[in-house]
């Protein structure tokens, strides 16, 4: 087993998700990121309920590059306040290689 990094973000619609995942992976900041479907997001913000449709991304990264990942989608982002949160997760040995060597600041 190896330790790897996923990073979970919300976008506002699917061409914002679409860019941010591809710049993330371009600049080998993650190894692969998942779009999914979108969701309905409800959430208190200035004092009121709001509901909105949102579309969630999930990153994956190297241990090593989650902060760096974590702050260019915060840099990128259109919110004010994004939604970025990450946490370490166990995955299969060649995987784990694979997303380490596809993050590698050396690229």
């Amino acid at each position: 087993m190896k330790d790897i990094a996923i990073v979970y973000a919300t976008f506002g619609d699917r061409a914002a998700a679409e860019i941010a995942a591809e710049q993330m992976v371009e600049r080998h900041l993650a190894a692969c990121a998942n779009i999914q479907s979108p969701c309905l997001s409800v959430y208190r913000w200035e004092g009121r309920l709001e509901r909105s449709e949102e579309v969630p991304v999930l990153f994956k990264t190297g241990v090593a590059r989650q902060e760096a990942l974590m702050a260019a989608i915060v840099a990128g982002h259109d919110y004010d306040l994004p939604a970025v949160s990450g946490w370490i997760a166990a995955t299969s040995a060649d995987y784990g290689a694979w997303v380490d060597a596809a993050t590698s600041e050396k690229l």
